[in-house]
Formats: structure tokens, sequence, C-alpha cells
């Protein structure tokens, strides 16, 4: 689907924007990360757009932070 350089930008804007929550919080990682892939699925591929998309995910969703 994307390739090599965007898989490992996609990965590192999430581990970033996911740096407070546990690797174990699977299900608040799986809705950051298809918050970001379906913008980079629009073409946003800018890391600071991607963050941006990913720190608003977690916000709608401050339920699975606890």
């Amino acid at each position: 689907m994307f390739d090599t350089s965007t898989t490992a930008l996609l990965r590192a804007v999430l581990d970033e924007v996911c740096e407070s929550a546990s690797r174990r919080q699977i299900g608040a990682r799986t809705h950051v990360a298809t918050n970001i892939l379906e913008a980079a699925a629009r073409g946003e591929v800018s890391p600071e757009t991607l963050k941006q998309v990913g720190r608003q995910a977690q916000s709608q969703a401050p339920n699975l932070w606890r």
C-alpha cells in the first residue's frame, strides 16, 4: 500500500504520538494508527500533519488512555 519510506514515517509518527501510552494499550494505539493511516491514504504525508491527526485522535477518545 505505502512505500518503505512512507511506512517508516507512519511508524515514527505513531510512536511519537503514542509515546505516553503503553504498548499494551492496543486499543488506543489502534485508534490513533487508524486515523493516521486514513490521513495518509488521502495523501497527507507531512509529518506535522500526521502528528496533528494522531493527537486529535487521542483527544477525541480520552477514555482509551486510562
